[in-house]
């Protein structure tokens, strides 16, 4: 029983990081010893002021309040802008801790850092596709608890070494005395098998 007064004309879509781009910083992150952590968000599109003019008529669920009007605040899953809507938040607070987003890719935001071991600068990385953030840097856990707030909390509170991102397994290997990331599609390759079978 909603209304929908105004629709933005602005954009309706998803932080969606290319995997070249995982791959990449990947790269980075294992030639310079850097720390990858990553993340989910809890209720994710929740977390974010809604872009559009909504109401409903409380129906027999809502107990005493049934038949009032409410307004729609946050930005509810299935409203067409509440991917636009999320992203818009999380580069409000991304840009609040001093990440920019690059040319090249959007969804790939990054920060100059100082390496406390050696005076050195470097970049730090954040990696957001929809609500699962990747953090490259020296210290990832520190960029990714600076984004926690009141409306920002992480699946279960946790920030952990991903084993999976965008599909697709990811693991640390020694590789000529060095540690390196690699990324495969196996799982997600079997999974797809067995669900056209």
């Amino acid at each position: 029983d909603g209304h929908l007064v105004e629709t933005p004309a602005s954009i309706t879509y998803s932080t969606v990081v290319s995997r070249d781009s995982v791959r990449i910083l990947l790269m980075i992150a294992a030639l310079n010893g850097l720390d990858v952590m990553g993340c989910d968000v809890q209720n994710a599109f929740l977390s974010a002021d809604n872009l559009e003019k909504h109401w409903i008529r409380a129906g027999p669920e809502f107990g005493a309040e049934q038949g009032k009007i409410f307004i729609v605040v946050r930005a509810l899953y299935g409203l067409k802008s509440a991917s636009a809507a999320f992203r818009s938040f999380m580069a409000k607070k991304l840009d609040e801790i001093g990440f920019k987003s690059t040319h090249a890719d959007p969804d790939v935001w990054l920060r100059p850092a100082i390496n406390p071991e050696t005076g050195d600068e470097y970049y730090e990385y954040v990696l957001m596709y929809v609500d699962d953030i990747l953090a490259i840097s020296m210290d990832a856990r520190s960029v990714l608890e600076s984004l926690k707030s009141e409306t920002i909390r992480f699946k279960n509170d946790k920030i952990d070494t991903p084993d999976m991102y965008l599909g697709a397994k990811l693991e640390r290997k020694p590789l000529n005395g060095n540690m390196c990331w690699c990324i495969t599609s196996n799982d997600y390759i079997n999974a797809a098998v067995k669900t056209i079978r």
